[in-house]
């Protein structure tokens, strides 16, 4: 499918309240002059925040927005997240409270 059909079905998945859907980073296997990298190099388990929720209300019902935005690049749990499936492609669910920082380059 092409990219704006691909970003029309994302668009239709907003997340509930605090929670972050998460495109998982997978590291190339293989250098650019074709050198196999074994699999524990770059095992580094992080993910392109596509879409994110508008966040949760304290007690008071004030809105307390997520932290990450679109396009972060984020450091995950090893487990956890649910899996869902958009036009072909895998994507993760986490609750904000789950990711574990922010990458930056």
């Amino acid at each position: 499918m092409e990219e704006t059909g691909r970003n029309q079905q994302l668009g239709r998945l907003i997340p509930s309240l605090n929670r972050v859907l998460v495109e998982k980073i997978v590291p190339p296997s293989k250098t650019s002059v074709g050198i196999l990298l074994p699999e524990k190099t770059n095992k580094l388990n992080s993910g392109k925040v596509v879409a994110v929720g508008p966040g949760t209300r304290d007690r008071d019902g004030k809105l307390i927005p997520v932290t990450v935005k679109e396009g972060d690049t984020v450091l995950l749990p090893e487990y956890g997240g649910t899996e869902v499936k958009l036009c072909e492609k895998e994507y993760h669910l986490f609750r904000e409270d789950d990711i574990l920082g922010t990458l930056h380059d």
